[in-house]
């Protein structure tokens, strides 16, 4: 770490607001409402309007690791320590598809017992982290993910056989560009990646966040052999509509899964910016660095008291946690507003408040 640059303080005037922000924030809430409500209508429960199936729910601990450079000894990583996880791995549509209906896979992070200043509205004494499995997001801003997501909402229905087979047609576009060396997370998100095992997959939170005095975008990456021995390795969708689940979960009876939890600080804003998500913080001038463990030992990934605790009645947000994280730029500025109002509607028609758990 020492060629590379000091890592950038945080200030407040990092961030730049767009104009159009408020307006960009109640056209996501209103595409939402119409994924919502057409899924809540069809399973007669109301699901996450992003992100809605789940293929693995695990309880597991993080480890912060002791001796931490100062500039690492940031936020709720300030002091060694053991904290029980939940893990949410997903895959990003906000209806419920066969698994042959191929996405980018999720990973949602929340870590309790975390104790500190908290972010307005975040309640209990928990952080979460909302990571996916690639390294930028889709859109430069909220307003043109907004675009996307009417596209979404409007394919948002239960014609899975046609979106089985648009899938595949952009499986093979997607992979027709990977092999010039070009990915498209574009393409990926409307179900065109590669149906990989979720066990295997490094997550990124993509957007960058504080990090105390700093500010950094942070990384989950398997490290145990039973998870990189799973990198990059298909899943036969054509099985099962739950094909993703079944193998996580019989995996998961024998996996001791071990992630290394690491941060990447900014040292160069234009670089590394803060407003546009769409760009790579290149390794050699950014490094990752680990600041933790999390492991996960052998268990039942589907269990009927995890799904009814941790699908049903949490939520994950990354404006749930610490001031010390605060999200930061144009697309974690709208997933504020867009994040509770998920929320809101899933409490409501559900009729199950949503809790923060304790040790």
């Amino acid at each position: 770490m020492s060629s590379a640059a000091s890592p950038i303080r945080y200030t407040p005037e990092i961030e730049t607001v767009l104009p159009d922000e408020k307006e960009t924030q109640a056209g996501l809430n209103d595409a939402f409402d119409t994924i919502l409500e057409r899924t809540a209508e069809d399973y007669g429960h109301a699901v996450r309007s992003v992100h809605a199936k789940a293929h693995g729910i695990l309880k597991g601990e993080m480890t912060v690791h002791d001796g931490l450079a100062p500039e690492l000894a940031q936020g709720m990583f300030a002091s060694p320590g053991r904290h029980p996880v939940y893990i949410r791995i997903s895959t990003n549509a906000g209806d419920i598809l066969p698994d042959a209906v191929s996405l980018p896979r999720g990973l949602a992070l929340k870590v309790v017992d975390v104790f500190g200043d908290r972010l307005p509205d975040a309640e209990g004494t928990t952080q979460d982290f909302v990571m996916v499995n690639g390294p930028v997001f889709q859109a430069k801003t909220a307003s043109q993910f907004l675009k996307n997501l009417k596209l979404l909402a409007k394919t948002t229905d239960r014609m899975k056989g046609t979106k089985v087979v648009m899938s595949s047609v952009l499986q093979t576009v997607n992979n027709a560009l990977e092999s010039v060396g070009v990915a498209s997370p574009a393409v990926q998100s409307l179900g065109g990646a590669p149906n990989v095992d979720p066990l295997g997959e490094t997550y990124f939170s993509v957007t960058p966040f504080r990090y105390g005095d700093y500010v950094a975008k942070f990384r989950m990456k398997p490290v145990s052999q039973d998870l990189t021995g799973r990198s990059g390795k298909l899943i036969d969708a054509s099985v099962s509509e739950d094909a993703v689940r079944e193998t996580v979960r019989a995996e998961m009876l024998t996996t001791r899964a071990v992630w290394e939890f690491q941060v990447q600080l900014c040292r160069d804003m234009e670089k590394q910016p803060i407003e546009d998500s769409t760009v790579e913080w290149a390794e050699d001038e950014a490094p990752f660095v680990t600041v933790a463990t999390v492991t996960a030992e052998p268990q039942d990934s589907w269990s009927d008291e995890k799904v009814r605790a941790v699908d049903d009645e949490m939520r994950f947000s990354v404006w749930t946690g610490l001031a010390a994280h605060q999200p930061l730029g144009n697309i974690n500025r709208a997933r504020r507003s867009a994040y509770q109002h998920s929320a809101d509607f899933r409490q409501a028609f559900n009729r199950c408040p949503m809790h923060e758990p304790q040790d």
